[in-house]
């Protein structure tokens, strides 16, 4: 196939993509641009609503954290403690993540030092978990996380033939050129090829992994099939006979001595009699917010089941736990963080000028058959 041919079909396949999705892609990036700094913005948030909090000496133990939790919900049979994220810094609250049955999320902020509820935030009266369902399902449950999921594979590879189509690549100072004196065709041609192509590589980690993460049990399997390594087997506690649960301060003794030196990030609580507790952890060279190391354990007796540390993943795993970082823009620390804000914005950018690019076309297209309508087809002849 002649590479003029070649490129004509990566262009319509680009152009038409694009007017599909573009919309869809421009409201995911523009949530996700918020979403870059969800940590920060929830801090000052609670800190609004609920106020500060003023470090008191040593921090309560996780058993008395649970205890409390426990019995803030007891007269609410419909909420389950899903985790418990640890506080990150003095000033921060432990956070317990609730799920009622219709799998809504309540957040109960809890003060570390005395124990005490300081409040509790529904995912209804809660503006990052609406922008959160925005972001990844598009308000419209399974069926939007669908959609999503496939915006983010089109969003892949739009990046991706953008990237073929750019004039760069055959004279790199064209493909950066912005003439702002130009015609308004050309300019704005010129913002949608400079915008793209700075953009291209992030989007397409973006795209790919928020892909993936909406489709996670068959793009997960794929991936530890394509990379010949073996799936992680699913993990149960063995309940001991008039034992109950082992404490959490054991637990994160144990997970302690799994990883040392290693920051707690998350408790994950079990809902099941056989479920197992899964202890986050975050080392020095991890760049995700929650860390990307994880330790398993059984909820009865505290014993280790399996240890996913970082630094010494199977492939398949280390390419899963590499999609946070590149997906949230945390690789390169704030820096990055900061990049990914404006790569959050960029799809409305290409939205746009990819709009205009295909209006002047068809207006151009529609000049030229109005010459050969009806009234004017003697002039052909």
């Amino acid at each position: 196939m002649k590479s003029r041919k070649l490129r004509n079909i990566v262009f319509t396949l680009h152009r038409y993509i694009g007017l599909v999705v573009g919309l869809i892609v421009a409201v995911i990036g523009l949530t996700g641009s918020l979403l870059i700094f969800e940590p920060e913005i929830e801090h000052f948030q609670v800190s609004q609503r609920f106020g500060n909090i003023t470090p008191q000496g040593q921090l309560l133990s996780i058993d008395s954290i649970l205890e409390n939790i426990k019995a803030e919900i007891s007269q609410k049979a419909d909420l389950k403690i899903g985790s418990i994220i640890v506080p990150k810094d003095p000033t921060s609250p432990y956070e317990a993540r609730l799920w009622d049955t219709n799998d809504k999320l309540t957040q109960m902020f809890i003060n570390p030092y005395t124990g005490k509820m300081m409040g509790m935030m529904k995912e209804k009266s809660s503006f990052l978990q609406w922008l959160l369902r925005l972001h990844y399902e598009l308000l419209a449950g399974k069926t939007g996380m669908v959609i999503a999921g496939i915006a983010g594979l089109f969003l892949f590879i739009l990046s991706a033939t953008g990237l073929i189509l750019w004039p760069g690549w055959r004279k790199l100072i064209a493909g950066f050129k912005i003439k702002s004196n130009a015609h308004p065709k050309r300019f704005n041609f010129d913002i949608h090829k400079v915008a793209g192509v700075v953009a291209a590589v992030f989007l397409t980690f973006t795209g790919f992994t928020g892909f993936c993460w909406n489709f996670y049990d068959w793009s997960s399997s794929a991936i530890y099939a394509l990379t010949f390594t073996s799936k992680p087997t699913e993990l149960v506690s063995k309940p001991i006979s008039g034992k109950a649960p082992v404490g959490l301060s054991q637990v994160l003794l144990n997970a302690d001595a799994a990883i040392p030196k290693a920051v707690t990030t998350y408790i994950g609580i079990p809902d099941k009699h056989d479920g197992v507790i899964r202890v986050g952890k975050r080392q020095t060279h991890e760049t995700s917010i929650y860390g990307q190391s994880e330790i398993t354990l059984d909820q009865y007796s505290g014993q280790v089941l399996r240890v996913a540390d970082s630094k010494s993943l199977n492939l398949g795993d280390n390419i899963l736990n590499s999609f946070a970082p590149l997906h949230y823009g945390t690789f390169w620390g704030l820096p990055s963080r900061i990049l990914y804000v404006f790569v959050g914005l960029a799809p409305l950018i290409l939205f746009v000028t990819g709009f205009v690019m295909w209006w002047y076309r068809k207006r151009k297209k529609y000049k030229g058959d109005k010459i050969l309508s009806p009234e004017f087809k003697h002039i052909s002849k």
